[in-house]
């Protein structure tokens, strides 16, 4: 009675949520195709439902029986008895296995549809466009892998087997129920509609409640992200906030007592109201057929069957009377789930895609046009938290960018902020695909070469180095997952970072900590130095590996650059000019376009953006200062190789 209550409860707080969303079309047929390769599964489980729901209508048939033949009397009395209780000792059992094998081929099909839909969404999120994640809530994505997918699950399992289950029992109970006695069992039913229409009215507050539980919880928890990563921790530090931080908590917390308080105390008086009406329903029963059995018109065996009858008659009646509202349930969390799979991924290998020359060099921009997708083409409402996506179409970043980098050469992108030099940076590794024009590397568009090859054959290190929670032999091996230690070892003497390595007691083994936070910013740059060197690419894309480093960080990071670039194709963006002054060539852009090409002096000679950027970062400068940053980076002394 208890678990046919709470589905029932359940469906009535998710009426209001199920009844507004509206399902697409096809995903009847989509959800059928996930279910294919447990159809075997599926029947094997239908058919212990089925076995189930009928030894609960033949138990208590037995049990009228037992009490016929005792009040019967009779010489074959004793021996009725014991035969009857025998089938009952063996349907218990019989009951109990069924349970046991209904639970196995429910696990079994419900965790391996948990299995295949979380492996394709996880898969399918991986290839989205970046712009995906700038705009998505983090957690309404985990949400849709987890609460979502598990909704989705129910349909096969508790879904599923509890409507055939609910509807042989119903049937069956009913059918014997009426044939022994129509007047006592119409007596009984009437009851019914006194529970199921109040029941609406409390699950609807419930309802309320639960969903003002639920958004309490998620502020909470969405609190608690921001202030226990190390970010959000030292922000609160800083301003010398955690009382108030606390106080603001508590309140929350708080609110969330007292409505867990009503959540209980709603959800209690909806089971004593669903057991009150069942025992009256008995009570009238055992009223009228004793009354009818002390008339002689039914046996006493009679009113014992109907009683024990009765009580599985009101909970599928009860789970019965929303099963519409399950049914839309499991169909809206797989809707949720295909909503994802069906945004398009944006980057995807074209059919016969051609694998890059190793050690492929030569990177050429031809008439390069790009504009960033809009929040309709990359994103969901329902992700951004948003009552409906942004479809204006955003203006182009790149006009007609042409440029080419030679084997070997080191080209710097320089310009004001927003020019586009990132973005330009972006094309060359296929994290976007240009709206028009094309990107080439050995003469081979990068929309037909395979992800596998462009890949290798591409390294990037960014201004904020991200490192995995993991050790730091995982995160270099995440470059080249065949690497070996010596290898390994190579990589960071070659990122000036060896000696700091060997230096920790767990070396390699060393736990970097969340997004690498217990290293400095040089020392996280170097280690994505080394990750790159252990991938060995013939081309290299620096964004702004050096911004936000003090003098000395930038010097070694510096240091370590030169290793990674020897021999290697480098487009560099740069912020700060001194660290792409001996470039082979500088391209200034400016709005998307490349406005000046040259060498560093011809540029500052002629006067034109880059002189004024050049002045503008130096004006405030001493000469001293200049000379010092020019030592820096221009004089590199070798490399000492340091073992571990």
């Amino acid at each position: 009675m208890s678990m046919s209550s709470w589905t029932m409860l359940r469906s009535i707080q998710n009426s209001d949520r199920v009844a507004e969303h509206r399902l697409r079309r096809g995903t009847t047929r989509r959800i059928l195709r996930y279910a294919r390769p447990y159809r075997r599964d599926i029947l094997v489980f239908l058919i212990t439902v089925v076995l189930a729901a009928g030894i609960g209508v033949a138990t208590p048939l037995l049990a009228g029986h037992v009490v016929n033949a005792i009040t019967g009397g009779g010489p074959d009395a004793a021996s009725t008895v014991v035969r009857l209780a025998v089938m009952i000792a063996v349907l218990a059992v019989a009951d109990a296995f069924l349970s046991l094998a209904q639970r196995w081929y429910s696990a079994r099909i419900g965790e391996g549809i948990i299995l295949d839909l979380r492996t394709r969404v996880y898969d399918h999120v991986q290839r989205m466009p970046l712009q995906f994640f700038t705009r998505t809530q983090t957690g309404a994505l985990v949400s849709r892998l987890n609460n979502d997918v598990t909704g989705a699950q129910r349909a096969f399992t508790s879904t599923l087997s509890g409507v055939v289950s609910n509807v042989i029992q119903l049937v069956l109970t009913a059918a014997v129920m009426f044939s022994l006695s129509w007047q006592i069992t119409s007596l009984s039913l009437f009851l019914l509609p006194l529970f199921i229409i109040p029941a609406r009215r409390v699950g609807k507050r419930l309802a309320d409640i639960t969903r003002e539980s639920y958004n309490l919880d998620a502020k909470m928890n969405a609190t608690m992200t921001e202030r226990f990563n190390v970010a959000g921790a030292m922000l609160v530090k800083l301003f010398g906030s955690p009382a108030a931080e606390a106080s603001r908590f508590g309140e929350r917390a708080s609110r969330v007592r007292d409505i867990g308080v009503q959540q209980a105390m709603f959800s209690r008086t909806f089971f004593v109201a669903m057991l009150l009406v069942a025992s009256l329903a008995q009570a009238l029963t055992y009223g009228l057929g004793g009354w009818l059995a002390v008339t002689g018109s039914v046996t006493a065996g009679t009113v014992v069957t109907l009683a024990l009858l009765l009580t599985r008659l009101y909970g599928p009646l009860t789970a019965l009377s929303n099963v519409r509202v399950d049914v839309m349930s499991a169909l809206v969390s797989f809707d949720r789930v295909f909503e994802v799979l069906d945004l398009e991924p944006g980057i995807e290998e074209r059919p016969g895609a051609v694998a890059l020359p190793p050690g492929a060099g030569r990177v050429e921009f031809r008439d390069v046009h790009f504009r960033y997708p809009s929040a309709s083409e990359v994103s969901l409402a329902t992700l951004e938290d948003v009552a409906a996506l942004d479809r204006t179409e955003n203006a182009p970043v790149l006009r007609g960018v042409d440029l080419a980098v030679e084997p070997g050469q080191m080209v710097a992108l320089v310009g004001p902020s927003g020019a586009g030099k990132s973005t330009t940076s972006m094309l060359v590794s296929r994290i976007y695909d240009v709206t028009e024009g094309s990107v080439r590397i050995d003469g081979v568009d990068v929309r037909d070469a395979t992800l596998d090859s462009l890949r290798d054959t591409i390294g990037v290190v960014t201004q904020d180095a991200h490192l995995f929670h993991e050790s730091i032999a995982e995160n270099l091996r995440y470059a080249r997952p065949e690497a070996t230690d010596d290898e390994m070892w190579e990589a960071l003497r070659g990122a000036q970072v060896a000696e700091l390595v060997a230096a920790l007691p767990d070396g390699l083994d060393t736990v970097v900590g969340e997004r690498g936070y217990r290293f400095s910013g040089g020392e996280k740059q170097r280690l994505a130095i080394a990750r790159l060197l252990l991938k060995r690419p013939s081309i290299v894309v620096l964004d702004e590996a050096t911004a936000h480093l003090d003098s000395e960080s930038e010097a070694a990071v510096q240091r370590a650059l030169t290793t990674a670039l020897r021999g290697r194709t480098a487009l560099v963006i740069a912020h700060r000019l001194s660290t792409v002054r001996d470039a082979d060539q500088i391209l200034v852009l400016d709005r998307g376009r490349i406005v000046e090409r040259g060498k560093h002096d011809d540029l500052v000679a002629a006067g034109g953006l880059y002189a004024e950027l050049y002045r503008t970062q130096f004006a405030a400068a001493s000469p001293a200062r200049e000379f010092t940053e020019e030592v820096e980076i221009v004089t590199v002394p070798p490399a000492v190789p340091v073992e571990p």
